[in-house]
Parts: structure tokens; C-alpha cells; sequence
């Protein structure tokens, strides 16, 4: 709940921001010169590429926590077994070991999205943020049926 909570606040300053950002290119462009013109477009094309970064994003987010509750319904979610260090951290070790079962288990059922999406999830405990949006992504698509490359 805290995640999601930080998460609307975040968006809503971000959508203020741009709100803001959107009216200074506007009343650049309402100056009339070549220059404040020029800039009011360019400044306007900001917002635009912010609020289509911060949509997908939120869609992604959705749908990958869709695709948990369903697993989490089905009983299918991965279990916590990572070692941690004292201050609470995952242990490097530990999350090594889990991501190769994971990763063996998704190369021996590759078309299945569930274990696209547990392995997604021992990318991210590994630490390895971009594989694991990669991972997850691709989970998404196979729940929905999409092609996906390899």
C-alpha cells in the first residue's frame, strides 16, 4: 500500500509539474517572436514526452500486478527463500542461487508466464533492474497472448 501510495504522489507532481511546464511553453509561444516561439515548442514537446513515459509506465505497473494477484491466486507466487544480511539486505549469494533455479526453470518452459514472471522477480532481487523489467515485459506479453522475440 506504501508503494502504491508513493507512487500516485510521485505521478501527481509529475502531471502538475508538466501542467506547469505546458502553460510556460504556451505563453512563450503567445509571445509571438521567432525565438520565445521556437522555445515555447520545444518546451511544449517535454510534457508530452513526460506524460507518455509516466503512462506507460503506470500501464506497466498495472498489468505486472495484475499478473501477481493472478499468480498469487493460483498459489504460484515464488517464496521469500533469500538469505539476508544483518541490515536486511539481500544476501548476493543467495539471490544467485535462486535466480538460476529460476532461470532453468523458465528456459525449460519458455512460452509460460509464470515463470517469465518469477524470473523477473530474481532479476530484481538480484539487482539487475533492467533485465528484470525485460523479464517482466515479456511475461506480460505472453499472458496476453502477443508474439514475443527471443
Amino acid at each position: 500500500m506504501r508503494a502504491k501510495l508513493s507512487y500516485a504522489i510521485t505521478a501527481a507532481v509529475l502531471v502538475f509539474y508538466f501542467g506547469l511546464v505546458g502553460s510556460r511553453g504556451i505563453m512563450l509561444i503567445q509571445t509571438g517572436t521567432l525565438v520565445t516561439v521556437t522555445f515555447g515548442v520545444a518546451v511544449l514537446i517535454l510534457p508530452v514526452i513526460g506524460l507518455w513515459f509516466l503512462w506507460k509506465n503506470t500501464q506497466f505497473v498495472r498489468k505486472a500486478n495484475q499478473l501477481a494477484a493472478e499468480l498469487d491466486a493460483e498459489g504460484g507466487l515464488p517464496v521469500d527463500e533469500l538469505r539476508r544480511t544483518p541490515g536486511g539486505r539481500i544476501d548476493r549469494d543467495s539471490a544467485d542461487e535462486v535466480f538460476a533455479k529460476r532461470k532453468a526453470e523458465t528456459e525449460a518452459s519458455p512460452d509460460d508466464w509464470r515463470s517469465w514472471f518469477r524470473l523477473a522477480v530474481a532479476y530484481h532481487d538480484a539487482r539487475d533492474t533492467p533485465r528484470a523489467r525485460k523479464a517482466m515485459q515479456r511475461a506480460i506479453a505472453l499472458h496476453d497472448g502477443r508474439t514475443v522475440e527471443a
